[in-house]
C-alpha cells in the first residue's frame, strides 16, 4: 500500500522581530517625551515675559552683562594676546566700549540740548502745517460729523488724570538708572574675566573628550557671531550716521552730527529704527521748512538712503551667515519690548543671535514636521535607521 503523505501543518504568521518592537517601543517613547519637551518650552515661552518684567531690576543687568560679555571677549582676548594680564585686558575692553558710548550720546545729547529752546516754535509751525491740510480736507470730517449725527453719538465728558513732570520722571528714575548701570557692569567684567577659566573648564571639566570639544566649539561659535555681527554692523551704521550728517549739513538742517549720531543708533533696531528716524525728519522738517514738500525732503532722503543700506550694501557684506528670518527678527523685537521696553529691543537682536547659533549646534525643532508624525529634530536620535526588510 502506498502511504499516505501527511500534511503538514500550518505554518503560524511571522512575528516582527525583537528588536524592530524595541525600536518602535524606542521611537513612541521619544515622541513621547518630544512632546513633553515642547509644551515645557511653549510653557516657559508664555511665562518667561510676566517673570523677567516682574524681576526685570535682577535679570536685565544679568542678561545684559551677559551679552557685553559675548561682544567684548573678542577684544579682551585680543589684548591679552598683547602681553596684558586678563584682569586689565577685561578692564580695558569693557572701559573702550563704554567710551564709545558716553561719546555717542554725547554727539546726540549736546546738540539736542542746544536746539530745546526752538522747540516750541518748530511744534507750532508744525501745527499750522498739519492746520493747513486740515482745512483742505475739511470735506472729510464734514463726513464723519454726519455719521456721528445719524449715529447719535453723545459726546463724553474728557477726564484728565494729574500725571507727574518729566522732570519728577527722571528724578524718580535716575538713580535707579544709575545702580543698573553700574551692576551692569561690575558684572561684565567679572564675566569677561572669567572667560578664560570657563573656557578650561569646559574643555578639562567633562569625563567625554567629545563633548568638551562640542561645548567649546558652541561657546566659541556664539562668541564669534555675535561679536563679528555687531562689529559690522556697528560700522555699517557709523557710515550710515556720517552719510547722514553730511547730508543734513549739505540740506542745511541744524546739529548735523546730532542726526547722524541718531541715525547709527537707531539703525540698530531692524524696522524699528528706521521708521523712527523717518518720522522724527519729517517732523522736524515740516517744523521748520516754509512748505510741507521741502519740510519732507530730509525723510524721503534718509528712506532712499536706507533703502540701499538695508537692500544692497548690508546683505552683500553680512553675507548668508547672519541672515535671519525678520519674522523672527520681529517676533524677537516684540518680545522683549514687551519685556523690557527700549533696553530690551536693543538686546533682542544680540539674544536672537545666540540661540540661533546655539541651535545651529543643537538642532533646530521641526514643529511643523512634529505635527505629522515626523522626529522633532531633523538629525536622527535612534540608531540603527530603517530595518532591512527579511528575505
Amino acid at each position: 500500500m502506498e502511504e499516505q503523505p501527511t500534511s503538514l501543518p500550518e505554518k503560524a504568521a511571522p512575528h516582527p522581530p525583537a528588536p524592530s518592537r524595541r525600536l518602535a517601543f524606542a521611537r513612541q517613547e521619544l515622541r513621547l517625551i518630544s512632546s513633553l519637551v515642547l509644551l515645557i518650552g511653549l510653557g516657559l515661552f508664555l511665562a518667561l515675559p510676566f517673570v523677567l518684567s516682574i524681576g526685570a531690576v535682577v535679570f536685565l543687568p544679568v542678561v545684559t552683562a551677559l551679552v557685553l560679555t559675548v561682544i567684548l571677549s573678542p577684544l579682551a582676548d585680543r589684548l591679552n594676546g598683547w602681553g596684558l594680564p586678563n584682569a586689565i585686558a577685561s578692564l580695558i575692553a569693557l572701559l573702550v566700549f563704554f567710551a564709545v558710548l558716553l561719546l555717542a550720546l554725547a554727539l546726540i545729547l549736546q546738540p539736542a540740548i542746544a536746539l530745546f529752546d526752538d522747540v516750541p516754535a518748530m511744534v507750532n509751525q508744525t501745527i499750522e502745517r498739519f492746520g493747513e491740510l486740515q482745512r483742505r480736507f475739511a470735506w472729510v470730517a464734514q463726513i464723519n460729523q454726519q455719521l456721528a449725527d445719524l449715529m447719535q453719538r453723545e459726546g463724553g465728558r474728557e477726564v484728565v488724570l494729574a500725571s507727574p513732570s518729566l522732570l519728577e520722571e527722571l528724578a524718580f528714575a535716575t538713580p535707579g538708572l544709575v545702580l543698573e548701570t553700574v551692576l551692569t557692569l561690575l558684572m561684565a567684567y567679572f564675566m569677561i574675566e572669567a572667560r578664560i577659566r570657563l573656557r578650561q573648564r569646559l574643555l578639562f571639566g567633562r569625563a567625554n573628550f567629545g563633548t568638551s570639544i562640542k561645548a567649546a566649539r558652541v561657546m566659541r561659535e556664539v562668541q564669534d557671531r555675535v561679536a563679528s555681527y555687531i562689529l559690522t554692523v556697528g560700522w555699517i551704521n557709523t557710515m550710515v550716521g556720517v552719510v547722514v550728517a553730511l547730508g543734513a549739513w549739505a540740506l542745511g538742517i541744524e546739529a548735523p552730527i546730532m542726526w547722524g549720531g541718531l541715525a547709527a543708533l537707531l539703525n540698530f533696531l531692524p524696522y524699528i529704527g528706521p521708521i523712527v528716524m523717518v518720522t522724527l525728519l519729517g517732523l522736524f522738517g515740516i517744523g521748520t521748512a516754509d512748505t510741507i514738500l521741502l519740510g519732507l525732503v530730509p525723510a524721503l532722503a534718509y528712506l532712499a538712503l536706507h533703502t540701499v543700506e538695508a537692500n544692497v550694501i548690508t546683505p552683500s557684506i553680512l553675507g548668508a551667515r547672519f541672515t535671519m528670518n525678520p519674522v523672527l527678527i520681529l517676533i524677537a523685537l516684540s518680545y522683549f519690548s514687551w519685556i523690557w521696553g527700549v533696553f530690551g529691543a536693543l538686546l533682542s537682536v544680540p539674544i536672537l543671535l545666540m540661540l540661533t547659533a546655539l541651535f545651529d549646534h543643537v538642532g533646530r525643532p521641526n514643529l511643523v514636521g512634529f505635527i505629522f508624525g515626523e522626529p522633532l529634530f531633523g538629525q536622527e536620535i535612534l540608531a540603527g535607521g530603517e530595518d532591512s526588510p527579511t528575505e
